[in-house]
């Protein structure tokens, strides 16, 4: 796993909005808890180009004559350079089947979405009118901030929330962003074990969460146990019913160590690995393995990771009013968290409550394997059940039986 330490933002000559994160080192897996690591693999994205009007190479002395007058006319008026706003990845969410009739009319109203990261800036205008529960466990800061040193927090919040330009996939969800994860001063996002599980506890108990979201994660190998604070908290999560999405890790290629990151190999916990343009599994989303640590088989539908979404040159919010690309199982996570903000909005009844057991996470789950169903056997260790179809998934969920 190459280090992180020589990633820098680099504004696009051809457009200063977005930024690329250059990484002359293949993005891979490491040792410690990172939101850009097992989350956050960035590329360099396409340059937009800017139409600052064509060269016309005549002979003719007069029509020359006559389109540089034109010309000048024009660069007077204003309207000789044209300002193209941003890209956007809208394949992406296409792809996720985010156009699927189904969901029409859905933006994940009266869902409450918890995010573990490295915080939020609101100061991008894709925020405006957004109001969120900000919870800071870095320092001490009454309003939202992003402590990452890639703006990594607000990257993932982008995906869910933005309000303009590239909408988010559930721009009505009730958001809560805890910051846990900084810069540790030489460019990683990182946090310890026990803060992570803290900020999973705030995320049940204080700001009681439907979802929570986790685009960061740690090894399950030497030096954590797979019953840490953070997988124990995630196990308190689900058993009473609140949905955990969480980054399987971009440790893929020839270093995967065949497992994928803590917390989603929690068992009902969803591990989701990243997809490509078209829908082939991205080269270093992380392997998963049905032979957990202790010796004991996975079982449907918890066979790790369960689903891949789109993780390839994702487009979303940056500082300001920049706009970021990256790639990795981060995005992926996102567009999971979002699919399944619509599906409580339309199946209220799935969302935790005093009496619930876990076992509607069971069923959606279960839903969520049947609608992405795309192997001989029905789960592969790299792609798990196939990739995430947002749409049939809700369909799905409306067919199965009624769980408490």
């Amino acid at each position: 796993m190459g280090s992180l330490d020589s990633v820098e933002l680099l504004p696009e000559p051809d457009d200063s909005r977005i930024l690329s994160a250059i990484d002359p080192s293949a993005v891979g897996f490491q040792d410690e808890w990172r939101a850009e690591v097992t989350g956050w693999a960035p590329v360099m994205p396409q340059p937009i180009k800017r139409v600052r009007g064509r060269r016309f190479l005549v002979t003719n002395g007069i029509l020359f004559s006559i389109l540089a007058v034109l010309m000048l006319w024009i660069w007077q008026s204003g309207y000789f350079l044209i300002d193209l706003p941003p890209p956007k990845s809208d394949w992406a969410a296409e792809q996720a089947g985010f156009s699927d009739p189904s969901l029409d009319g859905l933006t994940g109203e009266g869902v409450r979405v918890c995010m573990v990261d490295t915080g939020i800036d609101l100061t991008n205008s894709a925020f405006n009118g957004v109001d969120i529960t900000f919870k800071d466990m870095i320092g001490d800061s009454g309003t939202p901030v992003d402590y990452g040193s890639l703006a990594h927090g607000t990257l993932m919040a982008g995906l869910l929330i933005a309000q303009s330009h590239q909408v988010g996939m559930s721009p009505n969800i009730q958001l809560g962003m805890v910051a846990a994860l900084g810069d540790d001063g030489t460019g990683k996002n990182t946090a310890d074990e026990t803060s992570v599980s803290q900020a999973i506890d705030w995320c049940i108990d204080t700001f009681s969460a439907d979802i929570i979201s986790l685009s960061l994660g740690g090894t399950q190998g030497n030096g954590m146990s797979r019953e840490g604070p953070s997988a124990s908290v995630t196990r308190r999560a689900v058993d009473m019913g609140i949905f955990v999405v969480a980054a399987a890790g971009n440790d893929g290629g020839t270093d995967d160590d065949g497992r994928v990151s803590v917390p989603s190999n929690v068992a009902r916990a969803i591990s989701v690995g990243a997809s490509t343009k078209g829908g082939e599994v991205w080269s270093n989303s992380s392997l998963g393995t049905q032979t957990k640590l202790n010796g004991e088989q996975r079982s449907n539908p918890n066979l790790k990771p369960e689903i891949i979404a789109p993780g390839e040159s994702i487009i979303s919010t940056g500082r300001g009013d920049r706009w970021y690309s990256s790639s990795g199982t981060s995005d992926a996570t996102v567009f999971v968290t979002a699919a399944l903000a619509l599906i409580l909005e339309d199946q209220p009844n799935l969302k935790p409550n005093a009496n619930s057991n876990g076992s509607c996470i069971d069923t959606v789950k279960n839903a969520l394997r049947l609608s992405a169903q795309s192997t001989a056997d029905g789960h592969s260790d790299k792609t798990g059940y196939g990739e995430l179809n947002a749409g049939k998934w809700l369909l799905t969920v409306r067919t199965m039986p009624t769980c408490q």
